[in-house]
């Protein structure tokens, strides 16, 4: 993404600009999530909002810039005030993906719609707008189910284990920024573990939202 200032500065605003309603519909869809679960921590810190500077994250937003993927600012919340702690806080963490899948699934509709339509001038600015927005919520959404913390997954997938497993499973919470390294940094000529194995599959996802001659990956 990163590497379109330059080439094509519109296209750079416009990616950006997908990429701050991504997180801060993620990030937002955390915080109901626990509200509507019994926690107000969310709401008393503030994230329960759509401000966007509310759910800045510096070290993530580099991340989508100039990987392609990355995260928000973490919205907090007391497990304590759920029910059901793990299974809650699961929920919780799904609630942010879940979203950006919602997004972009709408924004693949109105694609079709623009191409349907054929008005030429809306169409073309339509198009420009919801290009970015259907791949940065993809992307978002399907990095953040990656089972590595400080990442959605790895909540879902301690939500999902029985109590002593999950004990075991949160023990790996302290390597997360490690794994996500190893997962970044490139493998000789190969690139890196990120576009061996993650990319493909983000753009099978696209190509099935996204009509061919538009489809592709940040």
């Amino acid at each position: 993404m990163i590497n379109s200032l330059f080439a094509n500065p519109i296209s750079f605003i416009l990616y950006l600009i997908a990429l701050i309603v991504a997180l801060t519909v993620h990030e937002f869809s955390h915080a109901l999530a626990a509200n509507h679960l019994g926690d107000p921590t969310p709401r008393l810190s503030g994230r329960l909002t759509l401000n966007p500077l509310a759910h800045f994250d510096l070290f993530g937003s580099l991340f989508l810039l100039f990987f392609g993927f990355g995260w928000g600012k973490p919205v907090p919340f007391d497990p304590f005030n759920l029910k059901k702690p793990r299974q809650d806080a699961a929920l919780i963490s799904l609630a942010g993906p879940l979203s950006n899948f919602i997004i972009a699934i709408l924004g693949s509709i109105l694609v079709r719609l623009f191409i349907l339509v054929q008005l030429s001038f809306i169409s073309t600015i339509g198009l420009l707008i919801l290009y970015p927005i259907v791949i940065i919520n993809v992307s978002l959404g399907f990095f953040n189910l990656l089972p590595i913390n400080p990442l959605d997954g790895f909540k879902i997938v301690g939500g999902l284990l029985n109590e002593e497993k999950a004990h075991e499973w949160y023990q790996l919470e302290r390597y997360g920024m490690i794994f996500l390294l190893l997962l970044i940094l490139p493998l000789g000529n190969s690139g890196s573990l990120l576009d061996t194995f993650f990319r493909p599959a983000v753009n099978a996802i696209l190509n099935l939202l996204l009509p061919s001659s538009l489809g592709g990956i940040v």
